[in-house]
């Protein structure tokens, strides 16, 4: 099992607002890379997109701790099994959160895989708190 974590960030809105945000699938998309993914399509509960013209990845909401943990698990067409989650913890007016992926992935794959992913996740957890800045 691989695992792979995104950088720690603050967020500047309480655990709800953010919590509330992750659990609709259609907001994913405002936290991928611009001009790094197309053909993206989403409701409420799925979102699915090909990232750089390579692997199609699908995301599907699995469960929940409100307020707290959002899980997703991959989706249709995506090259390997994996759950992504969402953390948040309460801290004052803002929201500590990071993601962490679990994946199936055999080595060869990992080798190319693990780095970029590590750079998505990152990427994500910062334009979380773009969605949110300070007031």
């Amino acid at each position: 099992m691989t695992k792979i974590e995104s950088k720690k960030v603050s967020v500047n809105a309480p655990a709800e607002q953010v919590f509330t945000f992750l659990s609709d699938m259609n907001n994913i998309e405002k936290l991928l890379p611009a001009g790094k993914y197309s053909d993206w399509k989403s409701d409420a509960t799925s979102c699915s997109f090909k990232v750089q013209n390579a692997y199609n990845i699908g995301l599907k909401f699995h469960s929940s701790v409100p307020n707290s943990e959002i899980k997703y698990d991959s989706g249709h067409g995506s090259p390997f099994p994996f759950t992504l989650k969402a953390t948040l913890k309460e801290n004052g007016a803002k929201t500590d959160s990071h993601l962490v992926c679990e994946a199936e992935i055999n080595p060869f794959l990992e080798m190319l895989v693990k780095g970029p992913l590590k750079n998505l996740f990152d990427h994500m957890a910062d334009r979380l708190t773009k969605i949110f800045p300070e007031a």
